[in-house]
């Protein structure tokens, strides 16, 4: 899309009077002085997500053992009940959606359930991009199956160490190909797959595929009843802000449910016969026949409470600031900084890149550590990429604006030459 900005401090305020969103930073918790632009790594506490954990907590308290069928068992069901609001955000069914663990073990769920190794099909494809955590996980599986990780984890290469082609992906669909697990946003470089297109393609060859889906979630809308993926896992401590830590989710296709969970656990029997206590698995017939341990209800209420927000406004508006501010930042950068040593490692187009920009330079460690100190909360990845965030629910572009300005003066300063190399280990 061609959008038309202006420089100044004036323009930006005028986007922000026009912002439909705009009246959403109200209820966030936002640090007075601070511009924050790490909501791709972890999203700001919401009003929502305190007065649902709260109210967790106040049952509780008050209930004891009786939490679980207080309210109609809304906590035994919590799984269920955030289902339903997270379900607009792929565009899935509530039963199959569940809320549970970690994005790491969701993956070695999902790969403990769908990679089913052959003599002719045992080949598992992911991108040299990838987090590290996927890969970590696919190597503990394909370990216990038995297999040895360097003849079976096939890794796409990026050509130009940013991004990963499409055409590259589908060209390595051979038929000794078993699963693939990729990425829907690339965290260093923000580029969006064609999900859809990748998907279709390893249908067509008969391979099982997932998504990984933590740096998209609530900030891109996903179709899975048009992209039809076999399985998606991701976080919700990043755009969704659900709080550090939140218990994750995991999407399993309907076409699925007759498989075999990999591991399983109480919660996945059915509910009817659950207190029975047989030992003798009852697997739940639908998504929920995943779930493994009992609710971490004090994880999962924070998300219940900031899923309203979404609920509010959409994912579709949602994605439209994204792209607008996202877009404003870039054309500031552009035209205030590409003088400086700064430029974008992301892609431009709308519908290539997710919710945040890639700022690249040759300085950009010691950056990182001097925005810090003029209030600007940003995200370093190795060897040269400072993550910014603009999240959409919370940052106006009157922020962005400034941030531009600390940029500038970051450079003309040199107040960069203030800070070692030496890294640290959270940034």
């Amino acid at each position: 899309m061609d959008y038309s900005f202006r420089d100044g401090l004036d323009f930006a305020k005028e986007l922000d009077r026009l912002d439909t969103l705009h009246y959403l930073r109200d209820r966030f918790y936002l640090n007075e002085d601070e511009i924050y632009m790490d909501g791709n790594s972890l999203g700001l506490c919401s009003k929502d997500a305190e007065e649902a954990l709260l109210k967790a907590f106040n049952v509780w308290r008050k209930e004891a053992i009786k939490i679980w069928g207080a309210e109609n068992g809304r906590y035994f069901s919590f799984s269920k009940i955030i289902a339903e609001k997270l379900k607009p955000l792929i565009n899935a069914d509530t039963e199959e959606i569940i809320v549970m663990g970690s994005i790491t073990t969701n993956i070695h769920q999902a790969a403990a359930t769908f990679y089913q190794p052959t003599k002719e099909r045992y080949k598992i494809v992911v991108d040299e991009l990838n987090f590290p955590t996927d890969i970590y996980a696919l190597k503990s599986i394909i370990e216990l199956k038995g297999y040895k990780p360097e003849d079976v984890l096939t890794k796409i290469k990026s050509r130009d160490g940013r991004t990963i082609s499409e055409e590259d992906i589908i060209s390595r669909m051979n038929e000794d190909v078993a699963l693939i697990l990729l990425p829907s946003v690339l965290y260093r470089s923000a580029q969006l797959l064609d999900m859809e297109l990748i998907t279709s393609e390893a249908h067509k060859r008969g391979i099982i595929i997932g998504w990984d889906l933590a740096h998209s979630i609530g900030a891109v809308p996903h179709d899975f009843k048009k992209i039809d993926p076999d399985f998606a896992v991701w976080c919700s401590y990043k755009y969704l802000n659900a709080g550090p830590g939140a218990t994750a989710g995991m999407y399993i296709n309907k076409k699925n449910f007759h498989k075999s969970a990999g591991l399983k656990g109480w919660f996945g029997n059915k509910d009817e016969s659950q207190f029975l206590m047989s030992h003798d698995f009852d697997q739940d017939k639908d998504a929920n026949g995943w779930l493994l341990g009992t609710h971490n209800i004090f994880s999962m209420a924070p998300l219940d409470g900031v899923l309203n927000l979404f609920n509010e406004v959409g994912i579709e508006n949602v994605r439209k600031k994204s792209l607008h501010i996202t877009a404003y930042l870039m054309f500031l950068i552009n035209t205030k900084l590409s003088k400086y040593g700064y430029s974008i490692g992301n892609p431009r187009e709308d519908h290539r890149r997710g919710g945040h920009v890639c700022l690249e330079h040759d300085e950009a460690y010691r950056i990182s550590l001097a925005l810090r100190d003029n209030g600007v909360i940003p995200d370093y990845r190795e060897p040269n990429v400072i993550r910014l965030a603009p999240a959409a629910l919370y940052v106006s572009y009157e922020e962005v604006y400034r941030l531009v300005d600390i940029l500038e003066r970051i450079i003309v300063d040199r107040a960069y030459e203030n800070y070692s190399l030496k890294r640290v280990t959270v940034l």
